[in-house]
């Protein structure tokens, strides 16, 4: 069954651990992005394992794989459970990540997965900085059958894509979509969005979702909303 993942997009680990603590029992995961990582570092790591979640650290590594590799280490020896890296990084950059990943978790935890993003949800036809480029289901595809071959465990995808993806990749290949919006949610700077209920029958397994519970009214009610959405598939 899918799970729904709160992207905890704040500025201070104070705002972000007391929204957590507002969602603890309805929300399974929470993520952790470049803004409040960069603010207040592993410590806000620490307080959001300290109060049950599972912890996507999304910092879409790309650099060369020994840096790679390091990085992955890192995020696995802080005992996060989901770390992501940038598909266009190749084979050699992921392999590297898995090494990362297989070194740095605690011995006798399970290791985080490790997935690979393939093209952003913010992203459209047009957007690629190259002239007659795939459109962006088509590329995201291609990287995600690139991936698995490079032995990722899954994929940041849009819910557009992942039923191809599933199809390609086999079932078993994690498919994690931002990007998701409920029907009601006002438009913002994602522009290949799906439903939780779309995401879901696509075939995506995690459904990150930021500002349509973090920035409602009752943050708790939008999420039960979301969660019993997605149960209803």
């Amino acid at each position: 069954m899918a799970e729904l993942v709160v992207a905890l997009d704040y500025k201070d680990s104070a705002s972000a651990l007391a929204m957590a603590r507002e969602l603890k029992g309805v929300v399974p995961w929470v993520k952790v992005g470049l803004e409040l990582f960069t603010a207040e570092g592993p410590a806000v790591i620490t307080g959001l394992k300290e109060l049950g979640f599972k912890v996507f650290l999304d910092l879409k590594f790309f650099d060369i794989p020994n840096t790679v590799q390091g990085a992955v280490r890192s995020a696995a020896r802080l005992g996060v459970d989901m770390v992501n890296i940038h598909a266009l990084g190749g084979e050699r950059m992921a392999k590297a990540a898995m090494q990362g990943c297989a070194e740095g978790v605690p011995s006798g935890t399970k290791p985080p997965f490790v997935l690979a993003v393939t093209m952003l949800t913010s992203m459209a036809e047009g957007d690629l900085p190259v002239e007659n480029a795939p459109s962006p289901s088509e590329m995201a595809l291609d990287l995600a059958v690139k991936a698995e071959q490079y032995g990722l465990n899954g994929v940041v995808c849009s819910g557009l894509e992942a039923e191809a993806i599933k199809d390609a990749c086999g079932q078993k290949f994690i498919c994690l979509t931002p990007g998701i919006r409920p029907a009601s949610a006002a438009g913002d700077d994602q522009r290949r969005v799906v439903t939780p209920a779309q995401a879901v029958r696509n075939g995506s397994d995690y459904l990150v979702v930021g500002r349509p519970v973090t920035g409602a009214a009752s943050p708790l009610e939008a999420a039960q909303a979301i969660v019993e959405e997605m149960r209803s598939i």
